[in-house]
């Protein structure tokens, strides 16, 4: 019985393993194979995510009509939804939604999504809906949605734009009572 048994797992190993070099051979043609041109033509062009926006179209974007009418005046988190099993989400937002230029997810965050959305340190009308209005905090990304690498690039962007001067780094006025501290003082 142990004699049978190891001859199939022998026999299933030399099989799978005849797949797995098959998929990486390439077989000869008499036609001509596609292209690159045509095989980056076959990509949806709303999930294509290889070509840069320059900033000042985001600027001028973050102005406009189709803005306003896409998002309102709310900000560009607020109307998203994460995609997540269960009744309580993950910790952790997904790594990207972005893989090899192509937006590889059913349900991208709203950076991702909108390709005219740009995060520079320039780009302040844009930056300053990540910064909550109360504390002057950057937002987490499990409130607003974004993935992990478009929330390191906000934080990036964000201090930049605080080191560059773009944006006001708000610290608060305290007083102190300094009688509590040196009894001379009345």
């Amino acid at each position: 019985m142990s004699l049978v048994t190891s001859v199939r797992m022998l026999f299933k190993r030399v099989t799978l393993s005849d797949i797995r070099t098959i998929r990486n051979i390439r077989f000869y043609s008499d036609q001509p194979s596609e292209s690159a041109d045509d095989q980056q033509n076959s990509i949806d062009p709303l999930k294509d995510r290889t070509k840069s926006v320059p900033v000042e179209t985001s600027i001028r974007y973050l102005q406009s009509k189709a803005y306003k009418q896409t998002y309102g005046d709310n900000p560009v988190w607020f109307l998203y939804r994460r995609n997540h099993r269960g009744g309580v989400a993950p910790k952790h937002t997904r790594r990207s939604c972005v893989r090899n230029g192509v937006i590889s997810t059913g349900n991208p965050c709203p950076i991702c999504r909108d390709e005219y959305l740009v995060l520079e340190p320039r780009n302040t009308k844009l930056l300053e809906q990540f910064i909550s209005e109360y504390t002057g905090h950057i937002l987490d990304a499990f409130k607003t949605g974004l993935c992990q690498k478009k929330h390191k690039e906000l934080l990036l962007a964000i201090e930049k734009a605080w080191d560059q001067g773009y944006l006001t780094y708000d610290v608060p006025f305290r007083e102190y009572d300094y009688s509590l501290y040196n009894k001379n003082i009345n």
